[in-house]
């Protein structure tokens, strides 16, 4: 059974930086694809950046490209997703997924029964 726990989350102004971090429980496969996606209101739910298979390509939504970076420390089991030069538009709830599948690939939208999923944290930019 692997658990996610997300944290970092907070309020900003826009411009501002956040860094999330997930941090896992339970074994990870460096095959299985882990990302983190968000949902603000009323939207669907979307992937902003994830690992394939062994980390070997980031994926980023093109929205967040050259502000946000994905990275990993697999000693710490930890996924981080640096946010620099965050907008009102970045305002969401942000979710940490694996998807447990061996040389899967991060889905594009949230794929709730697939994998294992996060609480969510607050991410909030406004001025």
């Amino acid at each position: 059974q692997v658990q996610l726990v997300e944290s970092g989350g907070g309020s900003v102004q826009p411009g501002g930086s956040l860094r999330l971090s997930c941090v896992a429980s339970g074994y990870i496969s460096r095959s299985y694809a882990m990302g983190w996606y968000r949902q603000a209101p009323g939207k669907e739910c979307e992937l902003v950046a994830g690992f394939t298979t062994y980390g070997g390509t980031t994926k980023y939504a093109d929205s967040v490209k050259g502000r946000f970076a994905l990275s990993r420390d697999n000693a710490k089991n930890t996924v981080y997703l640096q946010m620099k030069n965050l907008k009102p538009e970045d305002t969401a709830v942000y979710y940490c997924n694996v998807d447990l599948i061996p040389f899967g690939e991060p889905s594009s939208v949230c794929s709730w029964d697939i994998g294992s999923w996060g609480q969510g944290t607050q991410v909030t930019v406004s001025s």
